[in-house]
């Protein structure tokens, strides 16, 4: 099954609801940032991440963002230091 590279980030002022979502998205990926993860999903796990996404935040306060990068969008991100990009990446990747 193919496996797409999700970055997820949320903003929740909410000390509870932040700390529940960061907590549910540890099923699905790594931490990067306390409140940006990098996931690694196919279409079953990333519809039950959305799920759990859903059962956590209140829509009208708080904001989730789903980017979806590319191979090549992959091999050009950068950092200073902590931890490095997902490192086994899958042979292909759709762009959702």
């Amino acid at each position: 099954m193919t496996q797409q590279f999700i970055l997820v980030a949320y903003d929740i002022s909410n000390d509870k609801r932040r700390t529940k979502l960061h907590n549910a998205l540890l099923n699905y990926g790594t931490p990067v940032q306390y409140s940006v993860f990098e996931c690694l999903l196919d279409t079953k796990a990333e519809k039950k991440m959305r799920k759990a996404v859903k059962s956590v935040i209140r829509t009208r306060i708080d904001h989730v963002r789903y980017y979806y990068l590319c191979a090549n969008c992959l091999q050009r991100v950068e950092t200073t230091a902590g931890k490095e990009v997902l490192s086994e990446l899958p042979a292909s990747i759709i762009v959702g």
